[in-house]
């Protein structure tokens, strides 16, 4: 499947801005089973510094400045992403959870002690008793790694409930485990809260869903978003994809633009102003199948 994807961010701020720094992550990831054709950037004003790197997780970033007074920015970032099926890992052959745990203490017999820096809190998921209490009925003695995990997913997609008023994206991980409601980023943070408290690694993943309208109706243009999951490591298999938000394994309606340790690694867009810190957001994600456009896939 060939993607075609329009992600518009527009900020209007209350007050002119003279100077503001900001990082991006919104090229998406060219990795196995995942090929960015092509990606542009717009910004509007022009930016007086701008530059492309790759970031310590791999991940595609950009840093720009604006050096003139302005009263609103616009980010349109556009990309083909070629997607293909990804292989379904054998859950019950993963390691028992526990031999996975003991692995970050001696992480050179993990597979030379990739994944394992994902097994400890970072800064905004840390290590709290609740989190572990609720992972444990998912996890119990000698239980292979990933079905707890799948457990894990399941019964968070049957007890949290998807509510865009219930929280924002300052409300920390574990009132979202007590409210047992919010958006995806919550569901994502939540569920690697619950993992790395039994001492297992897991990422945060940024990227993107593509969304099908009901039956009989159009796609709304717009009506896709920017979307979050979470991928657990498991020695001799490697990284596995979960999606607690819609209880289900990603394939190839998942687009993934990187990974880190959570949602602070792969803001789709941060910054720093001079001048108003007040401002309204709009953010606005198309993810469309190529062929859907009348274009050659």
């Amino acid at each position: 499947m060939i993607y075609q994807v329009v992600h518009s961010t527009r900020y209007d701020y209350l007050a002119e801005v003279a100077v503001s720094h900001h990082l991006a992550h919104l090229r998406p990831r060219s990795m196995p089973g995942q090929r960015t054709l092509d990606h542009a950037l717009e910004i509007d004003p022009a930016p007086a510094v701008l530059k492309h790197w790759t970031d310590y997780h791999g991940n595609e970033a950009t840093f720009f400045t604006l050096e003139e007074n302005h009263a609103s920015l616009v980010v349109v970032s556009r990309a083909r992403v070629e997607v293909q099926p990804k292989p379904r890992s054998q859950a019950e052959s993963s390691p028992p959870w526990e031999q996975v745990a003991a692995l970050r203490f001696v992480p050179r017999l993990a597979d030379d002690g990739e994944g394992m820096e994902f097994a400890f809190p970072s800064p905004l998921i840390g290590h709290h008793r609740e989190f572990g209490r609720y992972a444990r009925r998912s996890f119990p003695p000698g239980c292979p790694l990933l079905e707890g995990a799948l457990d894990l997913m399941r019964r968070m997609a049957a007890e949290f409930e998807f509510d865009q008023a219930a929280t924002s994206v300052a409300t920390p991980v574990l009132e979202a485990l007590r409210k047992r409601r919010g958006v995806c980023q919550d569901f994502a943070q939540v569920m690697i809260a619950c993992l790395r408290s039994l001492g297992l690694p897991a990422r945060y993943v940024s990227g993107y869903l593509e969304t099908l309208p009901p039956p009989g109706q159009p796609k709304l243009q717009g009506a896709d978003a920017s979307h979050a999951w979470v991928s657990v490591f498991s020695p001799g298999q490697g990284w596995v994809d979960f999606d607690p938000t819609n209880n289900l394994l990603p394939g190839e309606r998942h687009i993934t633009i990187g990974w880190g340790r959570d949602f602070s690694d792969v803001s789709p867009i941060r910054g720093v102003l001079l001048g108003s810190g007040d401002h309204e957001l709009e953010v606005s994600v198309d993810v469309v199948p190529e062929a859907s456009t009348g274009s050659p896939a």
